[in-house]
């Protein structure tokens, strides 16, 4: 960036109106105040960053912590920073009941350091009684921001050192995808690439489409420019990401599929492994399997959320699919892949739902033949449809047919994944055992975990591995040479 950017007094006049130059500026600004502050200090200034939800939020968070290490500060993993920033998730409201009581705590580390800076983003944000209560009763937050503009951080940073007293900014919606920002990766071996944002679906208890907006995709072209620098860098494995992946490409001035896009993925060299999520089983597409099929990269594991095996639950959840299309569509995945890993999510006590609707459920469990499944009580969430129907199922009755689907599921796990017992399969090295360090932690392409005597020199590499004893959700194993 020029220097002439930075002349002081005319900042004003000489900021970039185009993304992301615009950003680029307020880092280089950023950068600038914060080496003489650091100065004044004689220490660096840090940052920590704490990621709330979903695959989607810690890609966010990466790119949050990439603007800031541009910006001069220095990651702590502790909340006694200089900046405090809380990327939130509000899928279910007891999440927005601990940020608030996380909030709470900040409030008395600034208490102690009235130079602290406090802010927040992610979803939880976009929801307009929470930027009141944060209005009213937690006043010492400096920034605020929603998931529409995550980018814009080192712009809003600089309204906060400037003399701004506290710094909202939450838009309502966007068409705007600005990315070619600096993005700090948590693992130097594999990395999520957003291939869209938003969703359309609007499943009736699902908060989503009204905190991250409607379905953008990128432009094809971009989205393989990130893959091919990734791999350039040492990255080995890509997870593509989208609140529903199956449906990437539609809103693009000239459509491309998400088979596709997979199929470009593929040819990209040093790419060894390609994952995605989440795929909407209504929106999976004869041409996707045939491309799981025959790709040599593409890991063996589907995350298919399935919600409710019982066509009627199904159809109040606004799905758009019954219980039937879904069997149909794991037959279909099991014939062209019999070696799928096939997880998916279920939710429990959703209302109106029988006996006999959650029968269909353990059916559909029994014969789709999960590897392991996500399963969750219902809770009502504000704002949803779901939060206003009838029939709400009592908790304790809930609670009983949860453990019943939990027993079931861990059953059939146990079993799929014992199948493997004695195999050597390939395991990609990601870190050392957090409980014994003789041991390094790996995953398969079926998305398990091996944990095998080793040494940290194996970490990003793909090695062979048999696959010695099942543990139930985990093997143990032993490095071949």
């Amino acid at each position: 960036m020029q220097d002439s950017f930075i002349q002081a007094g005319k900042e004003q006049q000489l900021v970039p109106t185009t993304e992301p130059e615009r950003q680029y500026y307020f880092m280089e600004l950023l950068r600038r105040h914060n080496e003489k502050k650091s100065t004044e200090l004689g220490r660096a200034l840090t940052y920590h960053i704490e990621t709330f939800g979903c695959q989607m939020n810690a890609k966010d968070s990466e790119k949050l912590a990439g603007i800031l290490e541009t910006a001069g500060y220095v990651p702590v993993d502790s909340e006694q920073a200089d900046f405090v920033l809380y990327n939130t998730c509000t899928v279910r409201e007891n999440a927005n009941t601990k940020v608030y009581g996380r909030i709470g705590y900040l409030g008395n580390l600034k208490s102690k350091n009235p130079d602290m800076r406090i802010a927040l983003c992610g979803c939880m944000m976009q929801e307009p009684h929470v930027i009141e209560k944060i209005k009213k009763s937690y006043r010492f937050v400096d920034i605020v921001f929603g998931t529409h503009n995550i980018y814009m951080l080192a712009e809003l940073i600089w309204r906060r050192v400037s003399g701004q007293k506290q710094v909202f900014e939450i838009l309502d919606g966007t068409s705007k995808i600005v990315e070619e920002l600096p993005s700090e990766h948590k693992y130097r071996f594999k990395a999520g690439v957003n291939i869209m944002y938003g969703c359309n679906n609007f499943c009736s208890y699902c908060i989503v489409p009204y905190v991250r907006g409607r379905e953008r995709s990128r432009k094809p072209e971009d989205i393989l420019a990130e893959v091919k620098k990734l791999a350039s860098e040492g990255i080995v494995e890509v997870m593509l990401l989208g609140q529903n992946v199956n449906s990437y490409g539609k809103t693009l001035d000239n459509p491309v599929s998400f088979a596709q896009l997979l199929r470009e993925v593929e040819k990209v060299d040093g790419i060894e492994r390609i994952r995605f999520m989440t795929s909407h089983p209504k929106d999976l597409s004869d041409e996707l399997i045939e491309v799981m099929r025959d790709s040599k990269k593409i890991c063996r594991h589907l995350h298919l959320p399935m919600q409710s095996g019982s066509t009627e639950i199904l159809r109040q959840m606004n799905r758009k699919y019954t219980k039937e299309d879904y069997l149909r569509l794991v037959e279909k995945i099991k014939t062209a892949m019999p070696e799928i890993s096939l997880t998916t999510d279920i939710i429990v006590g959703f209302p109106g739902e029988t006996e006999e609707n959650f029968k269909d459920t353990l059916d559909v469990v029994e014969k789709a033949g999960f590897d392991s499944a996500y399963t969750f009580l219902y809770s009502k969430r504000t704002g949803t449809p779901a939060a206003a129907m009838e029939n709400q199922v009592p908790e304790d009755i809930a609670k009983e047919r949860f453990n019943r689907l939990l027993a079931l599921v861990s059953e059939q796990s146990a079993k799929l994944t014992a199948k493997h017992t004695g195999e050597v399969a390939e395991v990609l090295v990601e870190e050392q055992n957090e409980q014994d360090a003789s041991l390094m932690t790996g995953r398969l392409s079926n998305n398990l975990l091996v944990h095998f005597p080793g040494d940290r020199s194996l970490i990003g590499k793909l090695v062979p591995v048999k696959l010695e004893e099942c543990k139930g959700f985990y093997y143990i194993g032993a490095l071949q040479q």
